[in-house]
């Protein structure tokens, strides 16, 4: 059966705002960019020639209102995003460190995001989707846990691939025995998994990322393909059978990192797309990795994410240019 969507995504979609100089008095100015990983991947997909739907809640606000509207200019189908009028929308504020690290501060007690209830999810996405994308924002609270257990659920009955990203964000859980909990089942979920380094020492108490991998692979046999992000350094990925490994390109005009990691996400899910999950070997495990290492590269040129994400071209004319 056709299906009408390449990639639907449930979970947060918020402004990030990310510093931009001085005013003339000396006091930070922030730019209001529209955010959330989920949302950050679809629109790197849409780049990519792919179709995608969003699954999320807003609150009723200009900052709802305009999230809506950047969402529908870079094509993607929004008709999975709800509205409300009592929550306000989820804000974060991103400090940027000069080796381009980030700080994230939320406002997000509670947030829109949040509020999504299972009776919101729209089953017909989800069972017209060849992957579904979740992330951990939505499995802080209830009630968008229940509603994302409901769409990982519809999705395996669907036959649609699982795709998980951690993305952990300690300010916003309570403990982080129970951040990890969720974590763990969010991996339990899926075949197609991208962890931050950090996230992979934080679940298996490994620092050697080989180590990690092989210990995170024995204990969820269901990840098919498992890509590991190490920041400067470059990306991993790993099959039951086969390892890889790209270094990160360092060509210079990094700004802030914000979005680099939905980026890559976005390009092993379009390699998925491609070459499915059956058969990887090193050598197409690389070239996955060298084009999302290049994507990821660029969007670390610009602020923000959704509307940062590269062109095809800009990641073709990267890859042609350096061996």
């Amino acid at each position: 059966m056709e299906r009408m969507f390449d990639v639907v995504a449930l979970g947060e979609m918020l402004i990030d705002f990310t510093e931009n100089g001085l005013s003339g008095q000396g006091n930070p100015l922030f730019e209001a960019n529209p955010g959330g990983a989920p949302c950050n991947v679809l629109a790197m997909l849409q780049k990519l020639g792919r179709r995608t739907a969003f699954i999320g809640k807003v609150g009723d606000d200009a900052f709802g209102r305009t999230l809506r509207q950047v969402g529908e200019s870079v094509g993607i189908d929004m008709g999975g995003l709800a509205a409300d009028s009592r929550v306000h929308t989820t804000l974060a504020f991103v400090q940027t460190a000069p080796d381009g690290d980030r700080d994230f501060s939320f406002y997000r007690d509670p947030g829109a995001d949040m509020m999504l209830g299972p009776e919101e999810v729209p089953a017909p996405l989800i069972e017209n989707t060849k992957i579904f994308h979740f992330g951990t924002l939505s499995l802080t609270d209830e009630p968008v846990r229940s509603a994302t257990v409901k769409a990982v659920a519809l999705a395996r009955k669907a036959g649609a691939v699982i795709s998980f990203d951690p993305n952990l964000r300690p300010p916003l859980w309570r403990d982080m025995h129970e951040a990890k909990a969720m974590i763990a089942w969010g991996l339990a979920q899926a075949e197609v998994v991208k962890i931050a380094d950090n996230e992979l020492e934080f679940m298996t108490g490994q620092t050697d990322f080989d180590a990690g991998a092989v210990a995170l692979l024995e204990e969820n046999p269901n990840i098919r393909l498992l890509n590991v992000t190490a920041g400067a350094e470059g990306s991993y990925a790993y099959t039951g059978s086969s390892r890889a490994f790209v270094p990160a390109f360092k060509l210079g005009g990094t700004i802030e990192t914000t979005g680099a990691g939905d980026t890559f996400c976005a390009s092993a899910l379009h390699f998925v797309l491609e070459h499915g999950l059956s058969g990887l070997e090193a050598k197409g495990l690389e070239d996955m990795l060298r084009f999302a290492n290049a994507a990821a590269y660029l969007v670390t040129t610009k602020k923000g994410a959704i509307r940062s994400m590269p062109e095809r071209e800009q990641i073709d004319e990267i890859l042609r240019k350096t061996p």
